[in-house]
């Protein structure tokens, strides 16, 4: 199997299945000297695992990593990071009505026809569970980021299946199991997704994950367009269908006069463009939203087929999230990082000595919308709260 492999210059392979023994990954890349221990990346996993909740899977994970190589005393060394997680709650007999069926909307059916041999154990590599090292090998890029460049990466959920979450504030973010930026719509949450575990089914959400203070110049034309990169990278996490930088589908509607984001001496006017341009990062908020499909994994019953190609009913048992949105944000704010990273290394490796005598007009504006304060003529748009 290709295809376990995610970045250029900040490599991150993954390996391992849900029901296996471990899963884990190897960083490649990442430059020498970052001060790293196990619990700069536990701090990432913790908000990812399951069983933090009613609200999520059941299944009972530490999600304690270690730190196999490329760390000596204390930092990173510049060779390769192994790290490691090992399952400790697999539940496989939950399966067992899987090993001749596929079940409508996830990958059994295409992996069966694809290698002609499939771990139905929980999906094995299509699991979600696989995006656990994803987390890890993102919390390396950022704490990196964040310490060399300043960089901040956050999400919320925007939206649970038929529930908008207008933004209020990011304190609120981690004050609760959803990841919402506002306290005032939790409750409803949690009555719609109880109801919802009881009837046995699921929904989707979006997504919307921020990237404050990022470099203008990041990201390159043509093949190597940062926001190609955040879009290829979005939709490489399990059950993504949808991917938006900035205004996204809602440019179809704007104006040019509208949408373009006008520049003035304090900064730009407005941030349709989600802080990319022409593929490069203007310094602005990087703004990215993704759409989740409902979870395939469900107790009502549908129909498909097994191996032989004959109808029958599939009913899935077993600890699932009935949205699997639920836990994705960090996933969504781990491959932001993870891009990041990679363009800020391929950038720092060709145009590092570049100098213009154009002022880079987006800080000033940018830093008053992270502390809250706008200027009067001068909105970083779209801002958390409008997104």
């Amino acid at each position: 199997m290709a295809g376990n492999t995610f970045g250029r210059v900040f490599a991150v392979t993954s390996f391992g299945e849900s029901h296996g023994p471990a899963i884990g990954c190897v960083v490649d890349g990442c430059p020498p000297g970052l001060a790293l221990s196990a619990e700069d990346i536990q701090r990432d996993l913790d908000r990812r695992k399951p069983g933090t909740s009613r609200h999520v899977t059941q299944r009972q994970e530490s999600d304690a990593v270690e730190i196999l190589s490329g760390v000596f005393e204390g930092k990173t060394t510049g060779t390769p990071i192994a790290l490691l997680i090992r399952n400790e709650d697999a539940r496989s007999r939950d399966y067992g009505n899987l090993i001749d069926t596929f079940r409508p909307g996830h990958a059994d059916y295409t992996y069966w026809q694809k290698y002609g041999i499939r771990d139905y154990r929980g999906g094995g590599r299509a699991s979600a569970r696989e995006t656990a090292v994803r987390v890890a090998a993102a919390a390396i890029a950022r704490k990196w980021l964040r310490e060399t460049h300043g960089v901040l990466i956050r999400g919320y959920l925007s939206q649970l299946g038929p529930i908008e979450v207008p933004f209020k504030s990011w304190e609120a973010v981690g004050g609760n199991p959803f990841f919402s930026a506002n306290p005032d719509v939790v409750a409803k949450l949690e009555s719609f997704v109880d109801e919802l575990r009881k009837s046995g089914d699921s929904v989707g959400a979006r997504i919307t994950t921020v990237a404050e203070h990022v470099p203008v110049g990041w990201g390159g034309p043509v093949y190597a367009k940062l926001d190609a990169d955040l879009a290829g990278a979005m939709m490489s996490i399990n059950a993504v269908k949808a991917v938006e930088i900035g205004s996204g589908f809602a440019s179809v509607a704007q104006r040019g006069s509208e949408h373009g984001d006008e520049l003035t001496p304090d900064g730009f006017v407005t941030n349709h463009a989600g802080g990319i341009l022409g593929g490069i990062s203007t310094g602005q908020d990087i703004v990215v939203t993704i759409g989740i499909k409902p979870t395939s994994s469900i107790r009502v019953p549908r129909r498909s087929i097994d191996k032989m190609g004959n109808p029958v009913m599939v009913e899935t048992n077993g600890r699932h999230d009935p949205c699997v949105g639920i836990r994705a944000t960090p996933i969504a704010e781990a491959m932001m990082a993870l891009v990041l990273m990679d363009q800020a290394l391929l950038h720092r490796a060709q145009n590092a000595d570049v100098r213009t005598k154009t002022p880079k007009i987006s800080a000033s504006a940018k830093r008053t919308v992270s502390q809250g304060k706008k200027k009067p003529a001068v909105k970083n748009n779209p801002d958390p709260a409008e997104a």
